[in-house]
């Protein structure tokens, strides 16, 4: 085989793999083997189960693919988010685009969604309403409207920035039924005072004093997205406010948070007049969401 000849070769994934693997975890990638394969998939156009047949199989792929795969892996080896390099994050059923600007939806904040969703599915209403304030990428709000097909949907999101990810996601995936709003959570929605079954949020609140340690969230997640003022909760009384000049007698209201404000979130909603506050643990059994009953 000539130089020319070897500079086309097809490349075995096998190797490939463990040469992406080895380079995501010298840059102390936290899962480099799923990170590797999601690349790889990503460039061939392939689930992580493909990838691994093929690994299995011993396939081959041009050498054009394993270049720009290559490429990839550089660039999340200087820990920029996988998700900004593929453009897209799974959330529930979804797979919402995202990019700089945007705060990465995370697998925790499904707990919340799933929340919001049964809430919905049990109203008795023929078109409950639902709404998500401070949408991102329209994360939460997308998971009511296609899990719950009766249901009327609002997104209310402030940045600039991240409202351009919510209204291509709400274009795509939305269905006609989630308005996206562009404002402050605290003064949204006047004309559903009252009306409203569901009000869901994952608002900022990483305490200024605690800033996050891995650099895909320090780096790449907006900060108007993470942080809530010095103890993280700075939004939670507007965002209280707002939920019960919304909801109807009987509403739920769903906050996510850190584990170690439980106790100051509830004694916010229990000064407003909230009853019925409950907190759900997520996966890793730290408290994670804070429901009350309007």
């Amino acid at each position: 085989m000539t130089t020319g000849d070897a500079d086309h070769a097809p490349v075995p994934v096998r190797p490939l793999r463990a040469k992406v693997e080895t380079l995501l975890a010298q840059a102390g990638v936290p899962t480099p083997d799923v990170d590797a394969e999601l690349l790889i998939g990503h460039v061939l156009d392939l689930s992580r189960g493909a990838v691994q047949a093929r690994v299995i199989a011993g396939t081959a792929i041009e050498r054009a693919d394993a270049e720009r795969i290559m490429a990839l892996a550089r660039r999340r080896a200087t820990r920029e988010p996988l998700q900004h390099i593929t453009g897209r994050a799974a959330f529930r059923s979804l797979e919402l685009f995202v990019g700089p600007g945007v705060f990465t939806p995370r697998p925790e904040t499904e707990l919340i969604a799933g929340i919001a969703v049964d809430a919905l599915l049990s109203d008795p209403s023929a078109e409950p309403i639902g709404v998500d304030l401070g949408t991102g990428s329209g994360a939460i709000a997308l998971s009511m409207t296609v899990e719950v097909p009766h249901a009327r949907v609002y997104a209310v999101e402030l940045s600039p920035e991240a409202h351009v990810w919510a209204r291509r996601n709400i274009d795509a995936f939305g269905d006609g039924r989630t308005a996206l709003v562009q404002g402050d959570l605290a003064d949204a929605l006047p004309q559903l005072d009252g009306s409203v079954s569901v009000v869901a949020s994952n608002p900022p609140y990483v305490p200024t004093t605690m800033p996050p340690v891995d650099p895909e969230v320090a780096r790449f997640d907006p900060a108007l997205a993470l942080y809530g003022g010095e103890t993280g909760l700075d939004v939670i009384p507007a965002l209280s406010r707002t939920a019960l000049r919304l909801l109807r007698p009987g509403g739920l209201l769903v906050i996510e948070h850190a584990g170690h404000q439980s106790e100051p979130i509830a004694g916010v909603l229990a000064q407003d007049g909230w009853r019925a506050i409950a907190h759900h643990r997520d996966l890793t059994g730290r408290d994670r969401a804070t429901t009350a009953i309007r």
